[in-house]
């Protein structure tokens, strides 16, 4: 199977285009706060580490035929940049994907991590029929957290890690929290009969 099959997905406040090379410069800014880094890095990331390392994750070519990868977010009354969000490849298992979003500081606290969340789990669960999606954070990043409760998603374990250069907090370890397509399609906290999904999601 050829070619991009990640659509282009639109709720009430987002636009949620697929990244691509054009998004880069973008993606600098963003990664230039060091506060949007604080529980992934602890610090801002140079232009080129940006373009050179993190970038060609962004754009693994296994990942747009199935459908999964990552999105560029634009609100869609002004087309500001908001941030990214993500279904990762998951290469341990390769039918399900890692939910992910990044958010400039001035998105943050308006409920638009969580709304371009709903949107792309609609697409994993109801287009790709995903069997669940995972998410993980710092077990100290409440604000996270907090977008996983709210999409329903369920902690299944918390992991300490060793680290050279620990961040704050890490001694508390990682969080991984859970959906399943099941539990996505519940009556009020999923995919609804409709073939937009619940969040209103409209492909283009």
């Amino acid at each position: 199977m050829t070619g991009d099959r990640r659509p282009t997905l639109r709720t009430e406040r987002i636009r949620l285009e697929p990244l691509t090379s054009r998004h880069a410069e973008l993606l600098v800014e963003l990664d230039s706060d060091p506060e949007v880094l604080r529980h992934i890095f602890g610090r801002a990331l140079p232009r080129d580490e940006v373009l050179t390392e993190h970038l060609p994750r962004r754009l693994r070519p296994d990942g747009p035929p199935r459908g999964i990868g990552c999105w560029a977010g634009f609100g869609t009354d002004d087309g500001r940049f908001l941030g990214w969000w993500t279904l990762a490849v998951d290469d341990e298992d390769p039918t399900t994907a890692e939910l992910g979003y990044r958010l400039r500081r001035d998105a943050w606290g308006h409920g638009l991590a969580t709304e371009g969340s709903r949107a792309l789990l609609d697409h994993a669960f109801g287009t790709l029929r995903l069997p669940y999606v995972w998410a993980t954070t710092m077990a100290v990043n409440a604000g996270s957290r907090g977008v996983m409760r709210k999409l329903g998603m369920t902690h299944v374990r918390t992991e300490v890690q060793e680290w050279d250069d620990p961040l704050p907090g890490a001694e508390l370890g990682e969080v991984r929290y859970e959906i399943s397509r099941e539990d996505w399609a519940l009556p009020g906290s999923g995919i609804s009969p409709g073939p937009e999904g619940r969040t209103s999601a409209r492909r283009s």
